[in-house]
């Protein structure tokens, strides 16, 4: 894919678990907020869309109903092709039966993978057990959704080339290092290149995209874009757009992006050239170009 070697793929968490109206009044926590979010993003240069949904409180949640309507929104804009990555983690202490379902039922070409178990925040414990794991990775191969490898430190790169080896998972691997949570690696450039390292050793021929979380968002997307991988942005793992500087949207982070591969002589990969890069079936219906 030498035509390719110069696309990043841009993926937007537009929501996440954490952040509240009271963090930022710009945050989407509604569907038809999220939809449209997402649909601008895609406008912007996002290739890949990563859903979290809420309750009725604002809450992290794993509603079936939220993402049932927050996908079918996105979906009816017949103009929008981006990629649909759904969570599966919502946050922590959740039903595994509510983990698995949105993406079970709803059928999005990609879905987190959190290749297992950490302190989350030096509060709680984010579980993801073995038999969840397996479970899991059982369930996105029957449903035709590509895992994305969700990995906080290092020894989560064994986990998956472990899952790799046991064919619960199936190459291409696409990781994405999220970097910066306490009770996770820190977001360096430093550790940013050993998750590389390892996970080339771990399961050749994977692709891998990167962020950090808070004050460490800046450096781990420059470093990505350096050594050849993709990125995340968006206020899942950033309110600020700098600092002191509230986000006005999610769109301010991904027109950033842009503006950073292309001064590196980059090009924000197309819903479709991400899915060449990823391995994913082709989409056969034509869309309107984006921005």
């Amino acid at each position: 894919m030498e035509e390719l070697k110069n696309k990043r793929i841009i993926t937007v968490a537009t929501t996440g678990a954490w952040p509240t109206k009271e963090n930022t009044p710009n945050v989407p926590l509604e569907p038809e907020e999220i939809a449209e979010e997402i649909y601008n993003c895609w406008k912007e240069g996002a290739a890949v869309a990563h859903i979290h949904c809420r309750d009725d409180q604002g809450r992290a949640a794993m509603e079936f109903e939220k993402f049932e309507k927050t996908a079918s929104l996105i979906r009816a804009r017949k103009d929008c092709d981006i990629i649909l990555n759904i969570t599966t983690s919502g946050g922590v202490n959740l039903k595994e039966e509510d983990r698995l379902r949105p993406f079970y039922e709803l059928k999005p070409e990609m879905a987190s993978f959190d290749c297992g178990t950490m302190n989350w925040q030096h509060t709680t414990v984010f579980e993801n057990n073995p038999k969840f794991l397996e479970k899991l990775a059982g369930m996105m191969r029957e449903a035709g959704v590509k895992p994305e490898i969700e990995v906080f430190d290092p020894g989560m790169i064994y986990n998956a080339g472990y899952y790799l080896k046991k064919d619960f998972l199936a190459k291409p691997l696409h990781f994405q290092f999220c970097m910066g949570v306490a009770g996770g690696i820190a977001a360096t450039t430093k550790n940013l290149v050993f998750m590389k390292d390892t996970m080339e050793a771990v399961a050749p021929g994977s692709t891998w995209s990167a962020f950090g979380v808070g004050a460490g968002a800046m450096e781990i997307m420059y470093a990505a874009i350096a050594l050849g991988g993709n990125i995340r942005v968006g206020m899942e793992d950033n309110v600020l757009y700098k600092k002191g500087v509230v986000a006005e949207s999610n769109m301010q982070f991904v027109a950033r992006a842009v503006r950073v591969l292309r001064e590196y002589n980059c090009e924000p990969a197309t819903p479709d050239e991400a899915r060449r890069i990823l391995g994913l079936p082709a989409k056969d219906r034509a869309v309107l170009k984006r921005k």
